[in-house]
């Protein structure tokens, strides 16, 4: 057994347990960040599946990384490079399709082809949108308050909450309730009418959550993918040229500038605490690492259900563990392609292979792959988003050649009778056979096909249940209940222990936020040198 000391430990290396040790580093503590697996990431990872091509396993595209992270980090210096994705089509089953440009006109043109008025409809709604992100914006850099404190802290982060939604005009703030309760359909059904536009857009309702689009709450969610902004720009999406691998590794380059030192193939088995604080970790080989803090990036259920002793934390803050809602239901699946696949909405190969393809052709067909979900099932006609990696970075294929990243809903982790290898390939085949009825000769380009369920995902990230979330965007589980009543404000029932991840304020997706906001804590508790 080997002893090491350190100032802090941050237990993974997804990223926001590297954007956490990078800014420890920066404050001058001495930092590791221990990873159980063979390279830093989580479920932003780049990985030669197939020799030559490069999959983004998991998380796949970018939008919502914190601007002040890319930004305090120095990021592009480090590597991080975000390419556009120029467009976003729906193919329609009459063989027709919807398409969202990053042209403001040409979409406005395409939405005249379909509705005019809904093309009326759209620059409201755009400018709604853009107010209520903007309404929001401040929000996800604030340590939650807790409305049932009497700190000065807590009531002044309560007060500058209430002076902030206070400023909102009668109806913005009638607005930002409605995106807070209703579910994502009802809302758009506010504002449009072609049943296309209506389906694609809930789609970011669903995304990574076990909601449908008829589920209220679900309209919150659609609003924190609208939060996403690259360079300034609301609503904008990207790929990480090097696939979403390269922003971990872009942050675990800030990190060791910094100072920190990573340790793969370092998983943690224990959390040592006693008497109410804690010492340090025990990985799974016996070594011991010792800190005065120690960080856990880990999903919550993971982190306090399985790490440390529950004889250590108060029996309300287990139990509320406990029912933390983490439901995994996303799935992917990614190809390696002999060539781009052509799709009967759009023949011959063009821009629209440079964005995403959307398969959400109703509200019914959308609402009707939750169905399936609800009863225990992968949805026989899933969601689909879709991109074509190497079609933006041709880095990512040998030359001709290419790769397919499909993210799906649904697939639950509570599938009944439990995932197996049956059931994986199964789940596979429906969603070739659902693109195929867009992309009819999808079949014959296939090279190789990695199928990726929730227990995949648990099994090789950690994440609880598959859940790319660390926990489903439900309203009950948002800001000061992130992810306990009394706990959101990164620190936990034992002294020295933290968490960073993205069961923490703000939330799920590749952000970043989790990891800066804890850090900003851990230095107010334990001061730093700069």
């Amino acid at each position: 057994m080997t002893t090491h000391r350190y100032d802090a430990i941050v237990i993974g290396g997804g990223h926001n347990g590297l954007v956490n040790a990078a800014y420890l580093a920066r404050a001058g503590k001495k930092v590791v960040v221990l990873e159980r697996r063979h390279l830093v990431g989580g479920a932003a990872v780049t990985e030669e599946v197939v020799p030559g091509f490069k999959f983004s396993v998991f998380s796949y595209v970018v939008s919502l990384l914190r601007p002040e992270v890319i930004r305090d980090l120095d990021l592009p210096r480090h590597g991080l490079e975000i390419l556009p994705l120029e467009s976003t089509v729906t193919p329609m089953f009459n063989g027709d399709y919807l398409a969202g440009w990053a042209d403001h006109d040409a979409t406005r043109r395409e939405y005249v082809r379909h509705s005019l008025r809904d093309a009326e409809a759209y620059d409201d709604y755009g400018k709604l949108m853009h107010h209520m992100a903007m309404a929001v914006k401040p929000i996800l850099a604030m340590v939650p308050p807790d409305p049932t404190s009497l700190a000065p802290s807590d009531l002044r982060g309560l007060l500058t909450m209430g002076k902030h939604f206070g400023s909102l005009d009668k109806k913005h703030f009638h607005a930002l309730y409605k995106l807070m309760t209703m579910s994502a359909g009802d809302f758009l059904d506010e504002w449009f009418e072609t049943d296309v536009i209506k389906a694609t857009r809930s789609a970011s309702g669903i995304i990574g959550t076990f909601m449908g689009p008829r589920t209220p709450g679900s309209a919150y969610v659609l609003l924190h993918h609208y939060m996403g902004e690259i360079d300034g720009a609301f609503r904008a999406w990207g790929f990480a040229k090097g696939g979403t691998g390269m922003i971990s590794e872009s942050i675990a380059s800030a990190a060791r500038a910094a100072g920190a030192h990573i340790v793969l193939n370092a998983g943690v088995s224990k959390v040592l605490s006693r008497d109410g604080r804690t010492s340090g970790v025990v990985l799974d080989n016996g070594d011991e690492y010792h800190a005065n803090v120690v960080v856990t990036s880990l999903d919550p259920k993971r982190s306090f259900l399985k790490l440390v002793d529950m004889a250590q934390l108060p029996a309300e803050f287990v139990d509320d563990i406990r029912k933390y809602k983490i439901r995994g239901s996303s799935g992917k699946v990614n190809l390696a392609l002999h060539a781009l696949p052509e799709f009967t909405c759009m023949p011959g190969i063009g821009p629209h292979h440079r964005g995403a393809m959307s398969i959400s052709p109703s509200m019914e067909y959308v609402e009707r792959a939750y169905d399936d979900a609800k009863y225990g099932n992968f949805s026989k006609e899933p969601y689909m988003d879709i991109i074509f990696p190497s079609a933006i970075d041709p880095n990512m294929a040998p030359t001709g050649k290419h790769v397919m990243s499909v993210f799906v809903q649904y697939a639950p982790s509570n599938i009944t009778g439990g995932w197996d290898a049956t059931k994986r390939e199964a789940f596979g085949d429906a969603v070739i056979n659902a693109i195929a009825r867009f992309a009819p000769k999808i079949r014959d380009q296939i090279i190789h096909r990695q199928v990726m369920t929730p227990q995949d995902i648990e099994d090789i990230t950690g994440l609880t249940e598959g859940n790319i979330f660390q926990g489903e965007l439900a309203l009950h589980q948002l800001f000061f209940l992130r992810p306990a009543p009394g706990w959101a404000r990164f620190r936990t029932p034992i002294k020295g222990l933290y968490q960073c991840g993205s069961a923490t304020h703000p939330g799920g997706g590749i952000m970043g936020a989790g990891g800066r906001l804890a850090a900003l804590e851990i230095l107010k508790d334990v001061g730093g040198s700069r």
